[in-house]
Order: C-alpha cells, then structure tokens, then sequence
C-alpha cells in the first residue's frame, strides 16, 4: 500500500480501484484509508469512523470556520471490462463511477493540510453507499458529524464527457431527484392451453410499462423534465406455463420534488387500474430516493468566479443533469456545491470499461486545497 512519504496517489487510486465493495460493506476499503491515514502527521488530525465511513477533521490553526469536502467509497455490481493490469479483484463489482478517485482526491487534501495548515478547521468526509441504500442522509444525521459539521461544503463527481482540466458546475440544480421503482404483480397462474382459467401477469406487466410511458408525455409539464424508465421485467416460469407473477424494476428521475410527487401518483393510480383490469394484487416500493443536488446560489457563483481566474482549468457552467446522487441531502442543510470534474474517457459512468484520466486526480487536489486555502484567508 502507498503512504504518506511516497505520495503517490495514482497509486492509491490503483489500490483502491482493486477493492471495491457494496454500500456498507466497505470493510477493505476503510481499512486502506485508516492505514493510510495512521501514516500522516496526527498533530492537527482528528479522525472518527462512522459504520464503514471514515470523518477526518483537520485543526485549524485560528479556527473561525469550518469547511469540507465528502467523497464517495462504494463500487457497483459490475464485472470489469477494463484492460487494466490492476483491475477488481472483487468478482462482480467494479468502481465504475469513479469513486477510487473521489477517495483518493479526499486523502491528496488531507495528506496537503496535515502539513500545511490553514487557519480554518477542514473535515473531510468518506461517505459510504452512494450508490445505495444511501449513506448521506444517515452521515449527515449522525452524532459523529454532529460537532463536526461544517458551514460550507464540496463534492465533486468526475465526468467522462468532459477533458483533463474542465471543472463543470451550475448555481442551482445540477441533479435530479431520484427514487428507485419497484411493481410486483400477482395473478392467478395455469396451463398455457386454458388461459380462461388463469390471470397472465406477464400480460400485465406488458400493459404496465407501455402505461407507465404515458405519465412524463401527458402528465408532466412540457417545460418540466421527467424520466421513467423500466430497467428490468421479470416473470413466469417455463414457455408452456401462464405467469402467476411478475416484476417491473426501474428508477425515476425529476428535476423538481413536486413533479416527483406527481409522477409517484400517477403511476400509482396506473398501478391500481392494472388490479382492477387484471383482477390481480399488486404492490409497489419505491426503494431508494436520492433529494436533488442543488447547489447554493452564492457560494457557487463564488466558487465559480475563483475557478474562472485560474489559468490551470478551465471553467464550464454545464446545465442540469438526470444523474442522481445522494450528497443532495448535505446540501439540504449545508450551503454548497458540486462541480463535475474532465476525466475524458469514451466510455460512461456505470460502464464496465470506464477508465477515467488519472491526470485529473492531481488537478482536483491542487483545484481544491488551493481554493480551501482562499476561503480561509478571506
């Protein structure tokens, strides 16, 4: 494993891409962090663990402010496809999203401020399951952050679309709201030769999903934006066997908690049509829902405007996104932001080839200690 005295946070990213584990279960990974962490100088170091998380504080030396930064640590039920000579040894999951460099990023600013200090108190925060059942919300409201929370807080996601050198954000939303979409229906099965006598939910279901499509065309605002998308159809048994169940899995996506309210309702009301019109049960779970990532207005405009005056990146003021993620719900009670970050690659998040720049980790390190260290002066 690297330390603290090689510095080699490419490495850390190669370390770190190689374990990657499902939300609340990062063990190896908290693990690497705390071992790497042991090897910085603890004078100004604070560090707690909260379930597989990890909170650093970082003392300031005239503390009046306290800032911070969160990254992500899960990885994602994905077999790696990469053509990397360090990929997964974990068969079946994969950090497709980015988060090894959002991890190492996080330990390039501590590493910086355990010997540089600022006059401000800094915590970074190593935040288990993104990508589900969501660990931000729980984080935020634990007695672990509570004395420790900050009054100003960045997260930054890296971007395929965008080159080695591009930070990317907006005031106001960047991320939609987000939910997680489960329908199971249950009829009455039978023999394929007797369908009067049984209750086809692979029938159903069919009818579901094209229903299902009719709520972003005639029930949302045009001028809004909204997704439903079905992932996954599930159902039956054998070819010659009439389906007793089914199961609809997908995700939705809006950019406004009133339209994600209204859309929840129609397919409800679709869902209670399917029971009557099928003379079957059904029952939905809505699974995970991830708040908007809505960036504050001031500190963005802020930190934008800083970012605008470097001659080492370049800015973009990027539009919104159908992405979801979960650090919305930091920024639900902590004024903030989140700023996509150029890693050039052809491949997309989620992808099981995604090779993210490795360029871009020692950009985001020297962007964000710099800009901590402006905020502190000021």
């Amino acid at each position: 494993m690297s330390t603290a005295d090689d510095r080699s946070f490419v490495q850390i990213r190669r370390d770190l891409h190689q374990i990657p584990e499902p939300g609340f279960e990062e063990y190896k990974t908290q693990r690497y962090l705390l071992n790497y962490l042991e090897t910085l100088p603890q004078e100004r170091l604070d560090i707690r663990t909260w379930r597989t998380g990890v909170l650093v504080l970082i003392h300031g030396t005239a503390p009046e402010h306290r800032y911070g930064y969160r990254c992500d640590m899960d990885g994602l039920p994905i077999e790696e496809e990469t053509g990397y000579d360090f990929r997964s040894t974990h068969p079946g999951y994969m950090h497709a999203c980015g988060h090894d460099l959002h991890m190492t990023i996080g330990l390039g600013i501590v590493t910086h401020f355990a010997s540089h200090p600022i006059k401000d108190d800094l915590v970074v925060l190593f935040q288990p399951a993104e990508e589900g059942p969501g660990g931000a919300l729980p984080m935020r409201d634990s007695t672990e952050l509570a004395d420790w929370m900050p009054d100003e807080i960045v997260a930054l996601h890296v971007a395929p679309e965008y080159p080695v050198g591009t930070i990317a954000t907006r005031p106001g939303i960047l991320f939609a709201n987000t939910s997680e979409l489960f329908i199971d229906l249950k009829g009455t099965g039978g023999h394929a030769a007797y369908p009067h006598k049984a209750n086809d939910m692979v029938v159903a279901a069919c009818q579901l999903v094209g229903q299902l499509q009719t709520v972003v065309a005639r029930n949302v605002n045009p001028l809004d934006a909204a997704v439903i998308t079905v992932g996954k159809v599930s159902g039956g048994t054998k070819q010659n066997i009439i389906a007793e169940t089914a199961r609809l899995e997908g995700t939705i996506r809006t950019l406004s908690a009133d339209t994600m309210t209204l859309v929840k309702s129609r397919i409800e009301a679709l869902v209670r049509g399917v029971e009557a019109g099928f003379e079957c049960q059904a029952k939905i779970h809505y699974g995970s829902n991830y708040l908007q990532v809505y960036n504050e207005a001031k500190v963005t405009e802020e930190f934008m405007k800083w970012v605008s005056n470097r001659q080492d990146v370049q800015l973009v003021e990027c539009g919104e996104a159908m992405t979801g993620e979960d650090f919305g719900y930091f920024l639900e009670r902590i004024p903030g932001l989140m700023f996509w970050l150029g890693v050039d690659t052809p491949y997309g998040l989620h992808h099981a080839k995604l090779e993210p720049a490795e360029e871009a980790i020692e950009v985001a390190i020297r962007v964000l200690t710099d800009y901590f260290t402006w905020k502190s002066q000021g």
